[in-house]
């Protein structure tokens, strides 16, 4: 059961790859990305995209609001009596 590479979406994605996964053209995802419309960055002079942060800006896009940090803090331990 052979899984094609192509079909994985990837981290870091280029324009072809990530307009496929946002639905858009390439043309317009590149327009965005050069506006800062969209989060991108350059890698020598292409452009990349993560995949985690477009999803990030989308969910802040469609109001969809992510889970707080739930805050953990340690047990404090009882004071230990002192020995005779």
């Amino acid at each position: 059961m052979a899984v094609s590479v192509q079909a994985l979406v990837r981290e870091v994605m280029d324009i072809r790859q990530a307009s496929e996964y946002l639905g858009i053209s390439g043309d317009t995802l590149y327009r965005y990305a050069s506006e800062g419309f969209v989060p991108a960055f350059k890698l020598g002079n292409r452009w990349r995209f993560k995949k985690t942060l477009l999803d990030a800006w989308m969910d802040e896009k469609s109001g969809v609001k992510a889970a707080a940090p739930v805050a953990v803090m340690p047990k404090q331990k009882k004071p230990v009596a002192r020995a005779r």
